[in-house]
């Protein structure tokens, strides 16, 4: 079947979730920030996921922005940083978050090659429209789809199944592209076309299925789809 939805997942894929501590750490009087925030974003947004997994096995589902705040206070204590105004920083930040440069261009190429777009995210819609709103790229998106309404993160099945009941698709008419190895694997073997995008040069998940595409970042995106 010809392919005619392109789903995204959110943070890490359209918008980077590093962002946040980068900009606070080039604030002026955040030199102790400065010198840690690569190591503190990365320990942010692993805590995060791994929260989010831990929560789906356990069903104990809370919302994405409570898994957001409690990965940030675990990297910040790692990182040695004791500073309520800074966490409150932190957090609004995430709000905030940027668009990777090449994300406004390339949904536009899909909307003008005759695509549905939708983001299908862990994030919370409150959290997931700060971010569109942000970045500038609502009118480019048919939809925005947040786990909240299913009550179970990524990668549990319920979720993949979101995509067909909003756009009356089957499976293998999604193209699913996510920055996370495990989340485009994990689409595969739900059925969707999916696409990872490797932005750090990552090893392949050793999961039971395997991304369909791999692309470095998201310029190429439209002519990969249009050639599928």
């Amino acid at each position: 079947m010809p392919m005619k939805v392109c789903v995204f997942d959110a943070y890490g894929t359209l918008f980077d979730v590093a962002s946040a501590a980068r900009r606070s750490a080039e604030q002026p009087g955040r030199g102790d920030l400065a010198k840690v925030w690569e190591k503190l974003a990365a320990d942010w947004r692993a805590k995060q996921l791994q929260y989010t997994w831990l929560r789906a096995v356990t069903g104990e589902h809370t919302t994405f922005w409570q898994v957001t705040e409690d990965g940030l206070d675990w990297a910040m204590e790692a990182a040695g940083l004791e500073d309520p105004e800074l966490r409150e920083e932190l957090l609004a930040l995430y709000w905030e978050l940027a668009a990777y440069p090449e994300v406004p261009r390339m949904l536009a190429e899909l909307k003008a090659a005759g695509y549905q777009t939708a983001i299908l995210s862990n994030g919370s819609p409150a959290m997931l429209e700060g971010a569109i709103d942000f970045s500038g790229i609502g009118e480019r998106l048919d939809a925005t789809l947040s786990v909240e309404e299913v009550g179970v993160f990524k990668p549990a099945r319920a979720v993949y199944d979101m995509v067909e009941a909003r756009f009356g698709t089957e499976a293998d008419e999604v193209i699913f592209v996510s920055s996370n190895g495990w989340d485009a694997a994990s689409a595969a073997s739900y059925g969707f076309t999916t696409v990872w995008v490797n932005r750090a040069g990552d090893p392949m998940d050793r999961l039971p299925g395997t991304p369909h595409h791999v692309l470095s970042d998201l310029s190429t995106l439209p002519v990969l789809v249009g050639d599928l």
